[in-house]
């Protein structure tokens, strides 16, 4: 009987799989850091054999080849991907035998690539499940845009058609373990909260089996929004088949160094929660709390591969962060400091930015003093259902560049909840401006009193 475990990776939005019937293992779509894979096979007592890659993923950096070298196991990659590591090639119709009781059928399901695979998981003569890597999702689809507008109309339409494939040849009751949909950009749309879900239950309620074509593919289409600006980079590196990660502790910075890398413009990242950042901070340093989308957010606004240096309250928060960043990022931090500021800045005084809620806002743009800007860095998506009356847009992950354009005066920033909004903030103060940074979800700003528009 065959066993699924997921390991989830939240930040990202995604899951991998191990799958096991007590002897061998098959694990789907292992991010970079395979030690958290090796670990529960060993757990369970079972022998990685096989590793199955469903696309080339634009959200991180896969892990197959490091844990195919690592493990001996056979590596089953679409033999029409132009990869340059071996590989065992797979295409639609093969059946692969995992073991005595595990067998793998092959499934093209073209839309989130070209090459895309989902595989079907048969015990015996029983279908027990299928990976649907970024195809069929939990009441949604993996988007089709991530490999340039002119594919876009293609892939949309082979997603459907995809999908449609898996919902008639696939029994009801058949659980489907899709990898995106769990906040992945990647995902046309959110589960919804799902942790599970099958064939018969995707039928009821996924938009891309409900509807017709037109109307699936004119919905598709106008949900569709940016994606954060790292994944340009992480087809690329897996084609190549990126090396394993080094997780060991990068090399530590006294407040010194910290403070030259700073002055050479160089990106020190605080990984402490928005309180204790706004609490007093090192001017110049930018504040990603390790928390949320951490890793998504910091690969759309910094740019891939440049040199990180990571300041922790402690080492272990920097070992987290490290890892995280592993999964997206080419390079080690070139440095870190933990600790907390105390020791960072060695005496150096240290910055503070407010913290206020959405009836500060309105209260402040109410008040007989200078009206204050108000910063919204929210996604386009975002902002067209409705934004503050006469707010500047400037998206997070452009304003490093785009920080001129924002008008002279105190600046309140705001986001759908509070951490772009710190981002930006952070951004901003370290070119002098002063911010506050609204630390709040934006669906309380109209019961704040704050006029709203549509866009």
């Amino acid at each position: 009987m065959a066993e699924v475990l997921p390991i989830e990776t939240p930040t990202l939005g995604d899951r991998s799989y191990l799958v096991h019937d007590g002897t061998a293992a098959l694990v789907i779509d292992p991010q970079r850091d395979t030690d958290r894979v090796t670990a529960l096979a060993a757990e369970y007592g079972v022998r990685i054999t096989h590793i199955a890659e469903t696309h080339i993923h634009n959200d991180y950096l896969t892990g197959g080849p490091g844990l195919a070298a690592a493990t001996g196991a056979a590596y089953l990659v679409n033999a029409a991907d132009p990869v340059a590591f071996a590989r065992t090639p797979v295409s639609d119709g093969d059946t692969v035998e995992v073991s005595d009781a595990l067998r793998l059928r092959v499934l093209a399901t073209p839309g989130h690539t070209f090459t895309h695979l989902s595989y079907v998981l048969e015990t015996g003569d029983q279908v027990t499940g299928v990976f649907t890597g970024g195809s069929l999702l939990y009441g949604t689809t993996g988007r089709p845009d991530l490999l340039g507008p002119e594919h876009t109309g293609t892939l949309a339409r082979a997603q459907y058609a995809s999908a449609q494939r898996l919902a008639a040849e696939l029994p009801g009751t058949t659980p489907v373990f899709p990898t995106h949909g769990f906040g992945s950009f990647c995902s046309a749309g959110q589960s919804g909260g799902q942790s599970a879900s099958t064939i018969a239950s995707e039928k009821l309620a996924n938009p891309v089996l409900t509807l017709d074509e037109r109307e699936y593919l004119d919905g598709l289409l106008a949900g569709l929004d940016t994606w954060p600006a790292y994944y340009a980079h992480m087809g690329p590196a897996n084609l190549a088949g990126p090396p394993g990660p080094d997780l060991s502790p990068p090399r530590q910075a006294g407040a010194g160094e910290v403070r030259r890398r700073l002055e050479a413009g160089e990106w020190v990242i605080d990984l402490r929660d928005r309180i204790a950042f706004a609490a007093g901070f090192l001017p110049g340093s930018v504040s990603f709390p390790l928390d949320g989308s951490f890793a998504s957010y910091l690969g759309w606004a910094v740019p891939w591969g440049a040199p990180l240096t990571l300041l922790g309250e402690t080492a272990g928060q920097v070992a987290e962060a490290q890892r995280e960043l592993a999964r997206i990022w080419a390079e080690r931090p070139v440095a870190a400091a933990s600790g907390g500021p105390a020791r960072w800045a060695a005496g150096s005084p240290l910055a503070t930015l407010r913290l206020a809620k959405f009836g500060d806002l309105a209260a402040a743009l109410a008040g007989p003093g200078p009206r204050p800007v108000v910063l919204d860095v929210r996604r386009p998506k975002e902002r067209a259902d409705s934004h503050i009356a006469g707010a500047v847009h400037i998206p997070f992950d452009e304003l490093s560049r785009r920080a001129g354009e924002v008008p002279p005066g105190e600046v309140w920033v705001h986001c759908q909840s509070g951490y772009r909004a710190m981002v930006a903030a952070s951004l901003l103060a370290a070119r002098g401006r002063r911010v506050v940074s609204v630390d709040d979800d934006f669906g309380n700003a109209a019961a704040a009193g704050l006029p709203l528009r549509p866009s």
